[in-house]
């Protein structure tokens, strides 16, 4: 006996040590690669190509997390670019004598129409230096297509092809699957808030008029701000991009040359040999390609070492709002208030520009947010930039801005609120299973998901859901120097493009992130200046260790679902949803 628990207890320990060395060996593996992704100055060579690929996508700013974006089921990562990183490197490139041009080369992009918008214009005006501008892909989706349409020459592989469709958004609506399991949905909206749409694909099982109409109104809007620029890139009319759509006239990739969308089809070493000619490189020699991320890490050239003490804070507003201290993808309360505050103590601090890129959510959380911008404003100018979506809460915490920049083809609005809840009694009944309670007073149970809800509880619910309606209106119109009941007619939950939203008045400028931050120098009286962001990007060995099983979670549901996973994820947050909610009618998603 003795000798058989000194043998388990030698097992034990033997366990214990082997797993001990290897949670230290992971730890060692992981802090080398955290290591190896941290800046190191580069020197960039003579006739040097900048390339662009974003088929992993676009944020408005990346993490420091190396394994964010992991696919732990391959353990392939696909690290997304922040879009602060792009402008400022084009900005760069632009001035700098050893990068002698860009070369786009991205099958898809990865990101919202706007973000788009904003790299295209970037892209424009790095061609003001007379540099080339050369984009190659086998294949081309429209985005892809409208960010390289900016592009010198637009080359496409012999047997590839190239999207053009138009714009489409198709909704999934639940309603009759929700009456077959007997799970009713208790909907609460704002008075009028008609086209406040986030609840009807539990309430019907179509769209309502209201919410095509809005859905017709933005979605033309923006495919006509696409043509427009596409027109202009290429000398073809609006009237007959319009027809090679609707005909389906590109059917090859031949017939994309033959309409203009592409000027030559090539083979991707005969799109090398020309880089080569264009930076009069040997054509036996390599060509000298640099990526956006590697170039982050090249010295401005003529960089001034002085530090400027003035600063504006660039703030990022990313993902949706709830309560509490938020992350890198998600909004929160008090992560977002402790930025804003931060940015107004500081007296360094001379200007605020708030990103924006959010559906909106709790409305709570917006009102928390929106007083620390209300108190700014009273100290400091401080300007809105709006991304791919600013709208409902996104818009709450945008409104008391000096000044509000979108892009045509942002996503803004929403201006109304919602309640939502679930009745399951008739579920519960048809499996045969029973509750019971116990209240103290006449409303304890009020909003139980095992009954039906009175006629007075649910008048309460819907006073409340008013009433933050009217602070809503009262905001804006404050912010935007309307009446409430201005506001109120173009609210109503309806959601509108940017171009839509600056004839009404909802935004100021069209214009991107770095036109934003050229406002907030001008309303500050900046001469010099520098840039700070906000909130602090967090330790990246601290960020694994607190999200690896979120993280891990995500990714084997995004390999599993493949494009349902977004479906999947809007459901699960519904389901979720505390307290009454200023977000978005559903997930906008325009490629």
């Amino acid at each position: 006996m003795k000798s058989f628990f000194k043998f388990t207890f030698a097992s034990i320990l033997g366990f214990l040590v082997a797993g001990l060395l290897m949670f230290f060996i992971v730890l060692g593996i992981i802090g080398s690669i955290v290591g190896s992704s941290q800046d190191k100055t580069i020197n960039v060579k003579e006739k040097t190509i900048l390339t662009l690929n974003f088929d992993n996508g676009i944020v408005d700013r990346a993490g420091k997390n190396p394994f964010e974006e992991m696919n732990f089921e391959s353990f392939e990562g696909k690290s997304k670019v922040g879009l602060n990183e792009i402008l400022k490197n084009l900005k760069k490139a632009k001035d700098d004598e050893n990068i002698k041009g860009v070369y786009i080369n991205t099958t898809s992009v990865e990101a919202g129409i706007a973000t788009i918008e904003e790299v295209r214009n970037a892209l424009i005006d790095f061609k003001t230096s007379g540099k080339f501008v050369i984009a190659y892909s086998d294949i081309y989706t429209q985005g892809s297509y409208y960010l390289s349409s900016v592009a010198d020459k637009i080359y496409l592989t012999p047997e590839g092809f190239i999207e053009f469709k138009g714009l489409s958004a198709q909704l999934m609506f639940f309603r009759d699957a929700l009456d077959k399991i007997g799970v009713e949905p208790v909907v609460i909206r704002g008075k009028n808030n008609k086209f406040k749409s986030a609840v009807e694909p539990y309430m019907y099982n179509h769209m309502s008029e209201a919410n095509r109409l809005q859905t017709m109104t933005y979605m033309g809007s923006i495919w006509n701000h696409l043509l427009e620029e596409i027109s202009k890139a290429r000398n073809i009319s609006v009237s007959e991009l319009n027809t090679i759509a609707d005909s389906m006239l590109i059917y090859n990739a031949q017939s994309a040359v033959d309409y203009k969308l592409i000027d030559e089809l090539k083979y991707y070493d005969e799109v090398l040999a020309e880089l080569k000619t264009k930076t009069e490189t040997d054509q036996k020699d390599d060509i000298n390609f640099l990526s956006i991320s590697e170039y982050s890490n090249a010295p401005k050239s003529g960089e001034n070492k002085k530090i400027a003490k003035d600063k504006i804070a660039v703030i990022y507003a990313s993902g949706e709002i709830n309560m509490g201290e938020g992350s890198n993808k998600e909004i929160g309360s008090d992560g977002l208030s402790e930025a804003i505050r931060k940015a107004r103590l500081d007296s360094t601090v001379k200007a605020v520009v708030l990103r924006v890129n959010s559906p909106g959510g709790s409305a709570l959380a917006s009102e928390v947010i929106w007083r620390e911008m209300q108190l700014t404003k009273a100290v400091k100018p401080i300007v809105v930039s709006m991304g791919d979506v600013a709208a409902s809460g996104g818009y709450y915490i945008s409104a008391p801005a000096n000044k509000i920049f979108a892009n045509p083809v942002t996503i803004t609005g929403s201006i109304g609120v919602f309640g939502l809840m679930w009745n399951g009694q008739n579920v519960l009944d048809k499996i045969g299973i029973n509750t019971d309670v116990v209240n103290t007073n006449t409303h304890s149970d009020i909003g139980n998901m095992t009954r039906d809800m009175s006629e007075s509880e649910y008048a309460v619910i819907q006073k409340g859901v008013e009433d933050i309606y009217n602070v809503f209106l009262t905001h804006v119109a404050e912010g935007r120097g309307k009446t409430k009941e201005q506001v109120d007619e173009i609210g109503q939950g309806r959601v509108w493009s940017g171009l839509n939203a600056k004839e009404i008045g909802l935004i100021d400028e069209f214009g991107g992130l770095d036109a934003a931050i050229e406002a907030a120098k001008e309303l500050a009286n900046l001469e010099d200046y520098r840039i700070i962001e906000l909130p602090r990007l967090k330790d990246p060995f601290e960020e694994i260790l607190k999200n690896f099983g979120g993280d891990v979670k995500a990714s084997v549901l995004k390999e599993e679902l493949g494009q349902s996973y977004k479906y999947y994820n809007e459901f699960n947050k519904l389901l979720k949803l505390r307290g009454v909610q200023a977000r978005m009618p559903y997930a906008i998603d325009i490629r």
